[in-house]
């Protein structure tokens, strides 16, 4: 299995690029700001074509490149109908304006095909399976993907902005909830087995049995109600 993923835009969003090999068939994850560009290096260099966007949640910086990306290959985008609004009026997402200058850079708005995912729903991809998991807490309609583990590949698990390393998503924006997030960590994340491949939304790749170990937020919610959350929380 081949994956390519690379940061984009001001926020250092990663977006993802999943083929079984070079040269075959790929899904795109979280084309977010500016990621237009190193979306189309990363399928040259690997001679991909791309078959769908899918979108771990609908904040701008996972999906402002989401209606070039799927122009450019007339595919069609994958999202939780919770979070599909967000891709036309990205501000109310965000409860506040995210400034002109940026706005200016973004084309906002929904591709001509959007498909809505749904909780435990299997995509069908590109010759790979893809277990949806609805889990909010960052947003309403955030998701995270999981694949099965292959020979010699370990289960991977995309998290969106769920879980991070040392860290999860934020919940102050509209749309977030804290207790949602607990909730969604206990369901999604803790059920995975410890060899599990965790690719999130921002910063470095890390693994569940990591996280089981050191995340505070993994930590409190294996033991119960209680436990310290005095680590800092990432994502936009």
């Amino acid at each position: 299995m081949l994956i390519a993923g690379f940061p984009a835009g001001a926020w250092g969003t990663n977006c993802y690029l999943v083929a079984p090999a070079a040269g075959e068939e790929c899904v795109i994850i979280d084309p977010g700001h500016q990621a237009a560009q190193g979306v189309e290096e990363t399928l040259r260099k690997h001679r991909l074509k791309p078959v769908a966007v899918v979108l771990t949640h609908g904040h701008i910086d996972h999906v402002a490149s989401v209606v070039p990306v799927c122009g450019a290959h007339d595919v069609p985008a994958w999202i939780h109908p919770e979070d599909r609004y967000m891709m036309s009026d990205p501000e109310k997402a965000l409860g506040r304006s995210i400034g002109m200058p940026l706005m200016g850079e973004l084309t906002v708005g929904e591709p001509d095909d959007v498909r809505e995912l749904g909780d435990g729903s299997r995509l069908k991809l590109a010759g790979m399976e893809f277990s949806v998991a609805h889990a909010p807490g960052h947003t309403k309609g955030s998701v995270t993907f999981r694949m099965p583990e292959q020979a010699d590949v370990p289960p991977v698990f995309f998290s969106g902005d769920l879980l991070f390393a040392g860290s999860i998503g934020r919940t102050d924006l509209p749309g977030g909830s804290h207790a949602e997030m607990l909730q969604s960590l206990a369901r999604v994340c803790l059920p995975l087995d410890d060899s599990t491949v965790v690719l999130s939304g921002h910063g470095p790749q890390t693994t569940i049995g990591r996280e089981r170990a050191t995340n505070p937020y993994l930590r409190e919610v294996a033991a119960g109600p209680g436990g310290d959350t005095a680590a800092p929380r990432r994502g936009m």
